[in-house]
């Protein structure tokens, strides 16, 4: 009897204990899934901005990124609103490769992007992963404008409203940024911005943020005609991200700042593009060069047979080039492609450098065509495309060389 009293208590304060342990390990693992999301959030490097009662709308600005269709930079709005639950950014921004006719749609200039609303830890952590800057800036909406916002966001992604055909400069993800802000605010920024010029156009600001890459840069100054040269307006120049962050930063509503002050929610370590566009048609001079030099090497010291193959292959790239120009411009939605001044320096018309008896002909055409493209340089209002006639000039005028000396041979073995 008396032995067992004291194994009841062992076997009492054993289960109290187990019970205890069971409580501590529930609570735990309770306290880690709900938080998460936060835990994530703070190891990842990304620091929000602590919950509050009121409802929030924030501006949020992703800086470039190493993909190509990343140098331009993004953004979104981040909405927090504890009484519709809602706590997501919601961006504009997203393609699907996997779409039917997708590339068919990107060739033709009929791209459908679309929008999505997404818990905004899982956005922030993409970007993170990506090594993006994440800054952000508090809107001061009042009530009215706040509820129109997010109405008119979360209209905006549901499915049947979502997707949208896609235009370079005109109708991107930051432009859609820039249009759900207007109609929160009842047109406000576009009557602040609309009749104001810009000082750089739709030219200028790719430049700027594509200089860095070498090949990517020279494509599009090949593929982009004369309307990306035009002058716009700030409401226009809104098209970039940075310019929108710029805009929200010094816009006022009634003599109030629309945002507070810029907040960095993550620094990257890679860099931004330059304010402005570097001189980089010494760059591709110096490329065309070299690579005119080594011609000029095979001329001196290899057969003809390998001095005629390169000459000749040299034209079916550049015709074909042209090619794709000229297409770009008749048979496509590409606006901002036509008319574009390049064709003068790569044309389908100098496919008839194949045939002997055109090889004269057509070293007037790519000789009349390098000049024409220096003449209309110089022409006010003209399309600048100083960079592609740089690097096409030197290979140009050797091609033309080339097919010049391959007319007189012909000439002097006939008349012999």
């Amino acid at each position: 009897m008396f032995s067992s009293r004291p194994d009841n208590r062992r076997k009492g304060t054993s289960l109290q204990q187990t019970r205890k342990f069971f409580c501590f390990c529930l609570v735990s693992f309770s306290w880690f899934f709900l938080s998460f999301p936060l835990t994530l959030v703070a190891q990842s490097g990304i620091n929000l901005p602590a919950q509050t009662s009121q409802p929030e709308a924030w501006l949020i600005t992703y800086a470039p990124g190493e993909i190509y269709w990343q140098r331009f930079g993004h953004n979104a709005i981040w909405i927090r609103d504890d009484s519709e639950g809602i706590n997501h950014t919601y961006n504009f921004g997203f393609f699907d490769f996997n779409q039917e006719n997708f590339i068919v749609g990107f060739l033709q200039g009929k791209m459908l992007y679309f929008a999505l609303a997404q818990p905004v830890e899982r956005e922030f952590e993409q970007y993170r992963n990506e090594n993006r800057s994440i800054t952000a800036q508090k809107l001061n909406l009042g009530p009215v404008a706040f509820g129109r916002l997010r109405d008119y966001l979360v209209d905006q992604v549901q499915p049947a409203n979502r997707d949208y055909l896609y235009d370079y400069y005109l109708n991107n993800c930051s432009t859609r940024v820039r249009d759900a802000l207007d109609f929160a605010l009842g047109g406000a920024v576009k009557m602040q911005f609309g009749q104001l010029q810009a000082q750089q156009n739709f030219r200028d600001h790719t430049r700027r943020s594509t200089a860095s890459d070498f090949w990517y840069y020279l494509g599009l100054e090949t593929a982009l005609g004369l309307p990306v040269d035009r002058n716009i307006s700030q409401w226009d120049e809104m098209f970039l991200p940075s310019v929108v962050a710029d805009v929200v930063a010094e816009l006022k509503i009634d003599g109030v700042p629309l945002a507070g002050k810029r907040m960095s929610f993550f620094k990257a370590d890679s860099g931004l593009p330059p304010a402005e566009t570097p001189a980089v048609w010494p760059k591709y001079l110096l490329v065309s060069l070299l690579f005119t030099a080594l011609f000029l090497v095979l001329a001196r010291f290899a057969g003809p047979v390998m001095v005629g193959g390169s000459a000749l292959a040299w034209l079916l790239i550049n015709a074909s080039g042209g090619l794709v120009l000229a297409g770009l411009w008749f048979f496509t939605d590409h606006a901002v492609a036509s008319p574009n001044a390049n064709l003068l320096l790569l044309s389908p018309l100098f496919v008839f450098g194949l045939w002997p008896v055109l090889r004269k002909f057509t070293s007037f055409l790519i000789i009349g065509g390098l000049v024409l493209a220096l003449i209309q340089n110089l022409l006010p209002g003209a399309q600048y495309n100083l960079d592609i006639l740089a690097f096409m000039a030197p290979l140009n005028v050797a091609c033309a060389w080339w097919l010049w000396r391959q007319s007189g041979s012909r000439n002097s073995e006939a008349s012999g």
